[in-house]
Parts: structure tokens; C-alpha cells; sequence
């Protein structure tokens, strides 16, 4: 039996085609959630927000944490002043979710609480954990000793520049999940020719051997909708970036993340949960 007169945490996962919102416990139970495509247009964005929001059963919240495709964040104001997969500039982000939601809420890159929430998962395990999100594009977090490196990853594969068809190229731009269906006519989910996903290693792996000898990571998590088949070119991908065999550098653990689809929602449970502290 759910009492929906307790108060709970908000926790809103904006990506750049929809945007789930969940209402979660204090055992990180997810009670209710909804998702909803995002508008282009940010006003349009918090007025579904705040209709989302008013649908809940829930209606007392403790505090909210939002997580949001930034490449360029006022962390100090809670202002995302870029988007990778967005045309939104310089919204007030904090502010306009407080207003909606009447708690305290705490914003971040998304792929940032992504890394935080699976890395909470391995804390007993590895120290160094890179979390890379390929959904429509591809974020980046690191989380060191179980706190969250935010000088890491705000542009994500939009910034990291990787040689391509003989042109230095963001790797999002090729290899994000938006690349691959624009390439191959087809989402990840439907794609179940081998040689594509050896195709589509070889390109994710450019970008890996980067971050692997900048970051030299105990393990790399991946997740995000494209992470979420990661059993059909997991062991491809490990190969390609063998192939590189970098002197004195180890390379990493590759895995799945737990939750690659919903890594971001509970980063955002664990962000307001520091944020009502």
C-alpha cells in the first residue's frame, strides 16, 4: 500500500526527443512516472512540466533533482545556457522547475547523474568510473571515489573531435545514437546485422581510445538508449579498442550500465537527496 500523502522526490530526465519525469521514495522506488516528448520550444517544455506534474497523485515534494542535455551549464545560477540536442539558450532551469514543483531542486548534466547513479552501484568495486550515455547523442560523466568530477563532460561527444573519413569530426556526429539512424535508415533497437554493429564499433571506439588514455578509467559503464543493446556489439567494441593497445596504459572494464535507460532518473533522486541536505 502506497501512501501518496508522503512527500517524495522529483526527478526529471530531460533528453533531447522526451523527457520522463518520476516521483520516487525515500528507498529510491520509483512510485509513478510518465514520459512525454520534449518540445523544441522551452516555454511549451514547462508548461507540459507543470501538467505532468500536476497529474501526479503525489502533490508534497521534498526536493527535485533535473538532469539536462547542457554543453554549456551555469552550475553557480542553475542556468543551462547550451543544449546538445536542443535549440534552448540561457533558461533558468533551477528557478523555473523550483517554481513548478515548491522544493528545493538541484540541476545537472545529464550524463553527469547518469555516471553518479551507476557509480554508486560499483563504489565497492572500482574507484574511476567513466559513464558514456549513447542515446541521441553521447554524454560523459566521471565519478572518482564516489564524487562527481563535473570539469569532465559537459559537451559530451559534441565537443570531444575525432578523426573521421580523414576530418576531425564530433564524435557525436557520427557515432550518437541520432548518426546511426540517420546512417543506417533504422533505430539501434531494430538493428540485428552484425557487420552494421561491427561498423558502428569501430566508430564508438575512436572516441573511447580518447577518453581512455586522457582519463585512464578503472571501468567504462555505457548506457543510454544505444547502451541498452549492449550484448549485440559489446565484445566488437572491446576488440576495436584492443586494436589501439596504447603503451603504458591499462585499459579498461567495459560494461552495460544496470539501468541504461534509467541511469539519469535515479542520478536525479541521488541529486535531491544532497540538495535537501
Amino acid at each position: 500500500y502506497i501512501c501518496y500523502t508522503d512527500s517524495m522526490y522529483v526527478g526529471v530526465d530531460i533528453g533531447g526527443t522526451k523527457t520522463l519525469v518520476a516521483m520516487l521514495d525515500d528507498q529510491s522506488i520509483i512510485i509513478e512516472q510518465t514520459k512525454f516528448p520534449t518540445p523544441k520550444n522551452y516555454d511549451e517544455f514547462l508548461a507540459q512540466l507543470r501538467n505532468t506534474i500536476t497529474e501526479f497523485k503525489t502533490k508534497n515534494f521534498k526536493a527535485a533533482g533535473v538532469g539536462m542535455p547542457v554543453t554549456v551549464f551555469d552550475r553557480e545560477h542553475g542556468r543551462g545556457i547550451n543544449f546538445s540536442n536542443l535549440p534552448w539558450l540561457n533558461v533558468n532551469m533551477q528557478a523555473d522547475v523550483k517554481e513548478i514543483c515548491a522544493c528545493p531542486v538541484a540541476v545537472e548534466n545529464d550524463a553527469k547523474l547518469a555516471a553518479l547513479s551507476e557509480a554508486m552501484l560499483l563504489k565497492d568495486k572500482y574507484k574511476s568510473v567513466l559513464y558514456i550515455t549513447i542515446s541521441t547523442g553521447i554524454g560523459i560523466g566521471l565519478v572518482v571515489n564516489g564524487v562527481l568530477d563535473t570539469n569532465i563532460g559537459d559537451g559530451g561527444g559534441r565537443t570531444l573531435l575525432v578523426e573521421h573519413d580523414g576530418v576531425l569530426t564530433p564524435w557525436e556526429d557520427f557515432a550518437g545514437g541520432r548518426a546511426i539512424a540517420e546512417r543506417y535508415g533504422k533505430q539501434a533497437r531494430d538493428i540485428t546485422d552484425e557487420t552494421i554493429w561491427h561498423q558502428i564499433s569501430r566508430d564508438l571506439a575512436k572516441g573511447f581510445i580518447q577518453l581512455i588514455a586522457l582519463i585512464q578509467p578503472e571501468v567504462i559503464v555505457i548506457g543510454g538508449s544505444v547502451g541498452t543493446y549492449f550484448d549485440r556489439y559489446g565484445k566488437q567494441l572491446a576488440q576495436e579498442i584492443e586494436k589501439y593497445n596504447i603503451p603504458r596504459v591499462t585499459l579498461p572494464v567495459i560494461s552495460q550500465a544496470e539501468r541504461p535507460e534509467e541511469a539519469v532518473i535515479y542520478g536525479c533522486y541521488d541529486l535531491a537527496r544532497q540538495v535537501q541536505k
